[in-house]
């Protein structure tokens, strides 16, 4: 695995990704996604279904969303601008259930976010405009589809919106509440 760094977070199977960047006087390059390399950086193989692409403003605060029958495990990076990503342990059985991680991903530090099933996933917009994009494993479900509520004091979320008051849809507003949430086993 020559093209890309690892590092572990906080909840176990988050990682980090750094994918190698080449750089000269013309720009840069880089490789954002490569199966084999993948798979062996995460230990298994998975089949993306779905690339994503979602374009917020400052101050939008989307998630924290995840899907329990089919669930999309998802590779994220952000093409322009900042965000505070957000991913909360949903599954009982994990000694970090209920934890979170917080990673700022932006177009100039090329970091990646793997987030495998069992995990809720927000994010708040840190600039101007964001251009977020992120590859799934499973389609997209509105029936299948939950929301644990983004300022659910339990979770003690730093969202670090410094006063903002973020932009939210009405699905996110009726978010549930952790202790509420139907969560995996």
């Amino acid at each position: 695995m020559t093209n890309i760094k690892l590092s572990k977070t906080d909840l176990q199977d988050v990682l980090i990704i750094e994918p190698k960047i080449f750089t000269d006087e013309r720009g840069f390059f880089q490789e954002t996604w490569n199966k084999k390399d993948f798979s062996q950086a995460i230990g298994r193989s998975v089949d993306f279904c779905q690339d994503n692409h979602s374009h917020s403003v400052y101050g939008v605060l989307r998630g924290l969303h995840y899907q329990l029958m089919r669930p999309q495990c998802k590779l994220i990076r952000v093409l322009r601008g900042a965000v505070l990503d957000v991913v909360v342990d949903i599954r009982k059985s994990s000694p970090t259930f209920g934890k979170h991680i917080a990673v700022r991903l932006t177009e100039s530090n090329h970091k990646q976010l793997w987030i495998p099933e069992g995990f809720a996933h927000g994010f708040f917009a840190l600039t101007a405009t964001v251009d977020f994009l992120y590859k799934v494993t499973e389609d997209y479900n509105q029936l299948d589809e939950h929301c644990i509520l983004w300022n659910d004091l339990s979770l003690k979320i730093n969202w670090r919106i410094n006063g903002t008051t973020p932009k939210i849809s009405e699905k996110d507003r009726k978010g549930e509440l952790f202790q509420d949430a139907t969560v995996f086993q």
